[in-house]
């Protein structure tokens, strides 16, 4: 019986080409797409899963509420992973990260510039699966000055794996040893770094300091062992260790402190759930969202959907076709069971044909997507023996889910009304049909609208004044080298024509350093007057050089001493002292948590505009800028026609200045895009996917044209005998179809602006969803309704009715 269905069915394929290969093709495509969104996810679920124990470890992170700032960390202090070892038995073990920017590696005779660095105990290896091919992973870090690389980073710089034992040159100043060389990390890992530096040789690591949050520590819960336990134990935990230093500091008491709506809590983070749901400061890198996995399985979902509800349309418009052989069926005795399982078997063969050019479609643009999304996806059958059968299932689903509709409704016709030639009525009759087609609108719509929108924020991101200008300016990174002539070199540089002004400073607007402390308003260090803000130390030419505006004040000058020990303010920081005139306030700072009484008194000399300095998902908090000198960045204002002849000046100087050591320049408008790089990858890839289910949409309206006209060829021929023009007869076909689109525009609108406000809560400086943006989805649905239509609607109205009405 099985053999009979598929010679039936592939003649039937073969005897409608057409319908077939738009079948075929709409299939294909929304079966690809599927399976990319569908690698795209399965990838993003699978981070940091590589870990052996990666069930069992959990990130310690930060909850502080203090001096009128939030603070949600990725980070805690350094001695609370030793401590939870040893005061709770359920923890196995930890370990703790600390970045502190990159190295100065000498190669050959050449230093090289590495970020991709992280400090880290010896316990490394017993937390995280990253194994070993050279060297001892019990003892690779314990020593100071020891160094364990990745595969790739060893044959960089010794042509070798087997590199344990090898001395490198650390910042022009101090050997490190290399203890050992790990495989190179999983591309499915949140943290990706080619040197771990053993995390002995930082003092810090051993400041037993409770109120510096600028570890990422990791633990292992023993098996069995509930994290929600441990993580009620916390409080208590401050309680015994954290108050103490806070009396010390603030020479309050943790109550107190509590009571002034200050707090300080900590909390467990699986490993897992790290790359999808945690957005917290100070992160190892920055992390994807759940979000972008639930939008790209709904349209996966939805493209599917789509291709499926034109399979539906597409084989219903060749009811006709299909009408005197299943009404010859009946009469000869077949029934409708078998009628529908001959049917069921045509809509899986077909799905089977699209499943082997879908797969065609997916090798073929994988490479590109990858590049897109910045992935290594690979589609490799025997690599994942999962993929099989869930393709098999895919496709069995899709053939049944596309197929059942058709199959139902051709064996339902009535053998005499069939060979009598009344079939059932078109377009206007089938709520089902219209229906779907409602769907596909309203689904399109939706779609144009969360193009449109992505694009106005992306657009808004771009555009927005951050309160510093962007434009214009080249950074120079790492200039820590030039040491005490950093200040000769930016009086060299500024002596270039093309070149407006510079500045040396460690932190930028656009750089990832960064920098809390408290700022008292009050001698006695009253927790109550604190403010907790960026402080960054920045030169006299800072704020001319990046374009910021002062809204009250001066800037620093060299014209008056007494500026070493001023300090600038934002106005943020102002609202929240509340101090009526700021100029010439105190503030009280502590330049060493662990030494408190060492208190510097600043006063206020200028108000600076606020302006964005962390992402525009986030509100401008309180930051302070004091003079200093640490020349981590050097930034100039250029203004030039030649900027690569620039350039090559810039570095020459830089290079007679500290030859051998790199140049490394970013532009800040380039830095300041780069922030924004993921939504900025996720919105293509929407936009992408959207054009491509608009694209099988159309595939479905036009075979719904088809059965339309199909349906009505003889009202067509009789109006035409009566006079009506083409232009008529097309204007009343379309009409249907615009009905339609209305109805669909009534869903959709309400669904998107939902969809896409929620999205924008995400920024908290964001564009508005205009009205317009709602017409000009509609207006385009609508137009890709009668665009796809016409060709069909056109074709019936030219026809000649004689041939319409030659069986009447």
């Amino acid at each position: 019986m099985l053999k009979n269905y598929l010679k039936i069915a592939f003649r039937n394929l073969w005897k409608s080409k057409g319908f077939s290969a738009i079948n075929i093709t709409g299939l294909a495509i929304g079966l690809a797409t599927c399976l990319l969104i569908m690698l795209f996810v399965l990838d993003e679920l699978s981070y940091d899963r590589y870990n052996k124990k990666a069930d069992r470890i959990y990130r310690v992170d930060g909850d502080i509420k203090f001096g009128g700032n939030h603070f949600l960390l990725a980070t805690s202090t350094d001695p609370m992973g030793p401590t939870l070892k040893k005061d709770f038995p359920q923890v196995e073990q930890y370990v703790r990260f600390r970045k502190a920017g990159g190295l100065l590696l000498k190669k050959g005779n050449e230093n090289v510039q590495e970020e991709n660095v992280v400090y880290a105990d010896s316990t490394l290896f017993d937390v995280f699966t990253l194994p070993m091919l050279d060297g001892n992973p019990q003892t690779a870090l314990r020593e100071p000055n020891s160094l364990v690389v990745t595969e790739t980073t060893a044959r960089k710089y010794f042509n070798t794996t087997q590199a344990a034992g090898r001395s490198i040159l650390i910042n022009n100043r101090d050997h490190y040893t290399i203890t050992g060389v790990i495989k190179d990390i999983p591309a499915q890992s949140h943290f990706n770094f080619d040197f771990f530096v053993s995390l002995s040789t930082r003092a810090e690591s051993r400041n037993n300091n409770w109120l510096s949050n600028n570890f990422n520590t990791y633990i292992v819960l023993k098996k069995g062992a509930d994290p929600k336990l441990l993580e009620a134990q916390f409080d208590a935990l401050v309680e015994k260790y954290v108050g103490p230093q806070v009396m010390q500091f603030m020479s309050i008491n943790l109550d107190e402190f509590k009571k002034s709506g200050n707090y300080e809590k900590h909390y467990l983070t699986p490993l897992t759930s790290i790359h999808l749901y945690s957005d917290k400061e100070a992160e190892l890198a920055p992390n994807s969202n759940i979000q972008y996995v639930y939008i790209f399985s709904a349209i996966a979902f939805f493209i599917l959907l789509i291709a499926c509800v034109n399979f539906m349309n597409l084989s219903t418009a060749r009811s006709a076709n299909r009408a005197r052989e299943v009404g010859v069926r009946k009469v000869l005795g077949s029934l409708k069971a078998n009628l529908v399982k001959q049917f069921l078997t045509e809509s899986i063969l077909l799905s089977c044909m699209a499943l082997v050019l879908a797969l065609v479609l997916v090798w073929t643009l994988l490479p590109y997507f990858n590049q897109l999304a910045a992935k290594d996806i690979k589609l490799n059958i025997l690599a994942n023996p999962w993929l099989l059968p869930m393709l098999l299932l895919l496709v069995i689903a899709t053939g049944l889910l596309a197929g059942s509709y058709p199959a139902f409704y051709l064996s339902s016709f009535k053998p005499i009304q069939v060979i009598k030639g009344k079939l059932a009525a078109g377009l206007k009759t089938s709520w089902l049909r219209s229906g779907l087609v409602v769907f596909q609108f309203a689904t399109s719509i939706i779609l144009i609208i969360g193009t449109i929108v992505i694009y106005k924020q992306l657009h808004y991101i771009q555009s927005h004044k951050p309160g510093f200008n962007r434009e214009q300016v080249l950074v120079i990174h790492n200039t820590n080298p030039l040491g005490g002539k950093a200040k000769t070199f930016r009086e060299e540089i500024v002596k270039l024509p093309g070149i407006e002004n510079a500045t040396i400073a460690d932190y930028l607007p656009t750089n990832g350093w960064r920098n809390d402390n408290p700022v008292f308003a009050d001698p006695t260090l009253d927790q109550k007057k604190a403010v907790s803000m960026q402080t960054w130390d920045v030169d006299d030419q800072y704020i001319p050089t990046l374009g910021m505006e002062l809204v009250a004040g001066r800037n620093f000058s060299a014209k008056f001493p007494t500026d070493s020990s001023g300090i600038i303010i934002n106005e943020a920081a102002a609202k929240m002292y509340g101090f009526s005139d700021p100029i010439g306030k105190n503030l009280y700072y502590i330049r060493d948590l662990n030494n408190p009484r060492n208190v510097s008194t600043l006063h206020i000399v200028g108000i600076v505009k606020d302006f964005n300095f962390s992402s525009l998902r986030q509100q401008v908090t309180p930051l302070s800028m004091m003079l200093g000198n640490n020349p981590g960045n050097i930034a100039m204002r250029i203004h030039s026609t030649d900027i690569k002849s620039l350039v090559v000046q810039i570095e020459k100087k830089y290079k007679a200045i500290v030859p051998g050591e790199p140049f490394n320049y970013t532009f800040m408008d380039e830095d300041f895009d780069s922030i924004y790089h993921t939504e900025q990858r996720m919105g293509v890839i929407a936009i992408s996917f959207s054009a491509l289910a608009i694209l099988i949409a159309c595939l479905g309206l036009f075979g719904l044209a088809a059965y339309a006209a199909e349906q009505r060829t003889k009202e067509i021929g009789i109006r035409k005998v009566l006079g009506a023009t083409v232009s008529n007869i097309t204007a009343m076909l379309s009409k249907d179809f615009l009905k339609l689109v209305i109805v669909a525009a009534v869903i959709a609108f309400p669904l998107a602006w939902w969809a896409m406000h929620s999205w924008l809560q995400d920024f908290a400086y964001r564009t508005n969803i205009s009205w317009w943006v709602f017409l000009m989805a509609g207006g385009l649905a609508a137009l890709i309704a009668i665009v796809t239509v016409s060709f069909q609607t056109i074709k019936a109205a030219i026809m000649n009715p004689i041939k319409s009405l030659r069986t009447e």
